[in-house]
């Protein structure tokens, strides 16, 4: 199995890309800036690259549909949300309605370790909350499969 398509490899595109969008977030650059600096400054030889480059520049690009998606399961405005925490949610979202290749599990999953790593101490609770919420609705008949 190639480097790109290994689980690990994976992870370590999410955690690369939620880098990204955090700086991509925070500083207003470009996703291409962004991305350009990136290959400068860190190693992504053991990163799923291509994965790394869709959710980097998916997520900016569909910003509005991510944030249509998430807004009305929170419980505050966007604003109101850290960067990390808005950056794990949009690309959950993403995930979720983009790459029905990835199990709404494995995204959600995938979203509480980001949280765990990278946001508040209690973050990856709602984080958990609001990826399930919105599993339930964008992948109901994946869901409900997997209830039974």
């Amino acid at each position: 199995m190639s480097e790109q398509f290994r689980p690990a490899a994976r992870r370590r595109a999410r955690h690369m890309a939620l880098q990204a969008l955090y700086q991509w977030h925070v500083s207003h650059a470009t996703s291409n800036e962004i991305e350009a600096q990136f290959i400068v400054d860190h190693d992504l030889s053991k990163i799923d690259k291509v994965y790394f480059h869709e959710v980097l520049h998916q997520v900016p690009a569909r910003i509005k549909e991510l944030d249509a998606a998430i807004e009305p399961l929170l419980d505050r405005a966007l604003k109101d949300l850290t960067p990390i925490e808005l950056a794990i949610l949009r690309m959950g979202a993403y995930e979720l309605m983009h790459r029905i290749d990835v199990p709404y599990k494995v995204v959600i999953n995938e979203g509480v370790e980001l949280a765990k790593s990278f946001g508040a101490t209690e973050g990856h609770k709602y984080v958990n909350g609001v990826l399930d919420k919105l599993a339930q609705r964008l992948r109901q008949s994946e869901v409900n499969h997997r209830l039974r």
